[in-house]
């Protein structure tokens, strides 16, 4: 018999080394706990009727545990599904206060919070990263004056005019519906047969066939909001603007035979890149331009400009460097922020105003729906990740999940209660 083994043993009082089948603490801080915040003895253990079994119905631990499990998944994105995101800041550098009164866009050495997703479009969720496709660029800027998204693309056009389209573009370009593939990638033959019906689609075929959509990295890819916007500035003067992304890193891409071996070795490759990049202090970082111009040039081009099959060249309208964007953190959960993150080009702030085009137009009445649909509430808002950084007030109140509601006996305007009425139109 081993030395004192004939000494009792207090197991309650054994601290294990974390390989354990069973590990417990005394650490009340660190005390495992159902949702309710109610201590557990057993975690591992289904309460059962005798040593066998049955299982009871009276165990809440299990009955918890198993109701979360089977409802941890959301409506994955339609398009854009498979991104990957990230924490970072936004500085500027160059004043455009005599263009707009956004305030992000106005004092010079001005840092604003920001949040970045990147994406491949028409690829699944557990898709591969360097399927040859268009990428997602879209930047979250937690401003002063409430939540601004640029919902871009890597590439400055898009496949059609008007959201009409938008719809037939995609069931065309996602995997064929009786035989689920192919997927992450348009290059089958419902996709061919669309374009070839569709001639405003050539342009941005163009790019798809160009090596713009098979980049290296996350951080060697240009982005652009595609849109003509508008900038208003103190007095209501207007000047279209189009936003261009320019990466430091520089432009780079694979070749196709580099992103097949690619693929086949490692699926996560650019989302790899990404995480540690920053996780080694080597922050990527993009300059943001502007391409400025008033309706007289815009009267001189030869297309509409307000087409989003159509770009700007930067040699007639140059681009304006007026700040920079470095993404210095990674996420801390990636369904909490990357998964949960809700972008819009409806999001805009004091001082930038939309154009006429058709597509935007669409876009801005679709993006609310999809949010509904995927996180289940209006109220996403209240989501950390999706949350202004500013004081939100309003009337608006309850629905699912509701994490705040108005304060007092009025939830209305117009009302006569002075100060206690609640906010005010500025």
């Amino acid at each position: 018999m081993p030395a004192g083994a004939d000494q009792p043993t207090n197991y309650a009082e054994q601290q294990g080394h974390g390989g354990e089948t069973r590990q417990t603490t005394s650490d009340a801080a660190l005390t495992m706990t159902t949702q309710q915040g109610i201590p557990l003895a057993d975690a591992q253990n289904s309460l059962k009727a005798g040593l066998r079994g049955p299982a009871l119905l009276e165990d809440f631990i299990l009955r918890e545990k198993i109701f979360h499990f089977d409802h941890e998944r959301i409506p994955e994105r339609v398009v854009h599904a498979r991104g990957y995101g990230a924490h970072g800041v936004f500085e500027l550098t160059d004043s455009l206060a005599d263009y707009t009164r956004a305030d992000v866009l106005s004092t010079v050495g001005q840092q604003t919070e920001v949040f970045v997703r990147f994406s491949t479009v028409a690829g699944n969720k557990g898709s591969r990263d360097l399927a040859r496709d268009v990428r997602g660029f879209a930047v979250k800027m937690y401003t002063k004056q409430g939540n601004w998204d640029i919902v871009g693309n890597n590439i400055p056009v898009f496949f059609i005019q008007d959201a009409i389209k938008f719809p037939d573009l995609v069931h065309a370009a996602k995997q064929e519906p009786d035989r689920a593939f192919p997927q992450a990638q348009t290059a089958h033959d419902n996709f061919w047969d669309f374009a070839s019906l569709t001639p405003e689609a050539w342009h941005m075929i163009m790019w798809i066939m160009s090596d713009r959509t098979i980049p290296r990295s996350f951080r060697t890819m240009e982005g652009f909001g595609v849109h003509s916007f508008r900038l208003v500035n103190a007095e209501g003067r207007s000047t279209f603007v189009k936003f261009h992304w320019k990466p430091r890193q520089g432009l780079q891409s694979v070749l196709w035979n580099e992103a097949v071996k690619i693929s086949g070795a490692d699926p996560d490759y650019h989302r790899r890149d990404l995480w540690e990049a920053i996780e080694s202090g080597d922050f990527p970082q993009w300059d943001l331009g502007v391409q400025l111009f008033d309706q007289e040039t815009a009267d001189k081009l030869p297309f509409d400009h307000l087409d989003s099959t159509k770009l700007i060249p930067e040699e007639d309208v140059p681009v304006r460097i007026v700040g920079t964007l470095t993404l210095n953190r990674n996420v801390d959960n990636f369904f909490a922020e990357t998964e949960q993150v809700a972008y819009c080009t409806q999001n805009i702030v004091p001082g930038i105003d939309f154009s006429d085009d058709p597509l935007l137009h669409g876009r801005n009445f679709s993006y609310l729906d999809t949010q509904l649909k995927r996180l289940g509430s209006p109220n996403f808002t209240h989501l950390p990740i999706n949350a202004p950084r500013c004081p939100v007030m309003n009337f608006q109140q309850d629905g699912h999940m509701a994490m705040r509601n108005p304060k007092g006996r009025v939830n209305y305007e117009p009302n006569s209660w002075g100060a206690e009425g609640g906010p005010r139109e500025n």
